[in-house]
């Protein structure tokens, strides 16, 4: 069983769903609908269309309840969304509900910069949550939608995990002291989360992990085992898991870097473009051994690596999310 936390499909109505379906079926998938560029119509219109090429397809179902994600259908894919900035609100908090309505279960409140709600991991300056970024983490736990510390910055990550009153999470996040980049998080960030009760997923991007160059893709399974085993030392590895943060664009995204290379931050660009691990890889049915294999030959029992895969995220959806009445 699998559950991926974070992945990108195109933000176009042109997306194929379809891809997804490189994930095997009785996984869980989170797709992201939008970030700071998007607007609340453009997001819904994205969920929308997103929605029925799934129905259309006929190997995904769309998650509703919570049942839906956390029992696996051997005979299809869950398919639930993600927000990666507030922005998708347009200030209007009651569009949170309406989101969670739609099958958004997480949202991060600033991607990599600051905005309305918060600071970015990339802002020179960290203040933290701003007021409505506060009120924005409790309306997250009331509406039962994972609230979300990745993009943001440490302080503002600090300061969810003192907000919030139920588990949060880092859905595609690594660690600093492994790999020194602002996108990966601090021990003390990290244990904060796991204070909550909440769950760090380690992505397989390789500017992240600090393996980047085309032809270490095994070495990026390795790494992030290395992230897997050090979260579970830290914090405990029930509060592990792993969220690919693939980008099924990704051919697109470096085109638009090296066009436009003064748009996008040196932490992003000075290691060339950027490389992702994709399912085949991740999953072991590739020419490279797959995350769970390396973490077996690293000691982690099966019970152990099912949680990883799925039963820690999993926990925690039976914790924070909420079914509808």
């Amino acid at each position: 069983m699998l559950w991926e936390q974070h992945c990108c499909l195109p933000l176009l109505p042109s997306a194929d769903i379809a891809e997804l379906a490189r994930y095997p079926l009785g996984s869980y998938l989170s797709v992201n609908v939008g970030y700071s560029l998007q607007s609340t119509r453009d997001s819904v219109e994205l969920i929308d269309q997103f929605r029925r090429d799934a129905l259309a397809d006929g190997r995904f179902r769309l998650v509703e309840t919570i049942a839906d994600a956390v029992e696996p259908d051997r005979d299809s894919i869950a398919l639930a969304f993600d927000l990666e900035d507030s922005a998708p609100l347009g200030g209007d908090l009651d569009n949170v509900k309406m989101f969670y309505d739609l099958g958004v279960r997480s949202l991060l409140p600033s991607y990599n910069y600051a905005n309305a709600a918060g600071c970015g991991c990339l802002d020179t300056v960290d203040t933290g949550l701003t007021g409505y970024g506060r009120e924005l983490i409790r309306t997250l736990n009331e509406v039962g939608m994972f609230a979300d510390g990745s993009h943001c910055s440490p302080r503002t990550g600090l300061d969810i995990a003192d907000v919030t009153s139920v588990p949060m999470i880092y859905s595609h996040s690594n660690f600093a002291a492994v790999w020194a980049h602002p996108r990966n998080i601090t021990d003390d960030q990290a244990r904060a989360c796991a204070a909550t009760g909440g769950v760090i997923g380690i992505n397989g991007v390789g500017i992240f992990l600090g393996r980047n160059k085309p032809g270490e893709r095994a070495e990026r399974i390795e790494a992030m085992a290395d992230h897997i085993v050090y979260g579970a030392e830290l914090v405990g590895i029930e509060h592990i898991g792993f969220s690919s943060d693939f980008s099924f664009d990704g051919d697109d995204f470096n085109d638009e870097v090296a066009r436009n290379p003064e748009v996008f931050s040196a932490e992003f660009t000075r290691w060339g473009p950027l490389q992702w691990t994709p399912p085949e890889d991740l999953l072991g049915e590739s020419d490279v051994p797959g995350l769970a294999a390396v973490l077996a030959n690293r000691g982690f029992s099966p019970e152990d690596r099912a949680a990883v895969c799925h039963g820690n995220f999993a926990r925690m959806a039976r914790q924070v999310w909420r079914d509808q009445p």
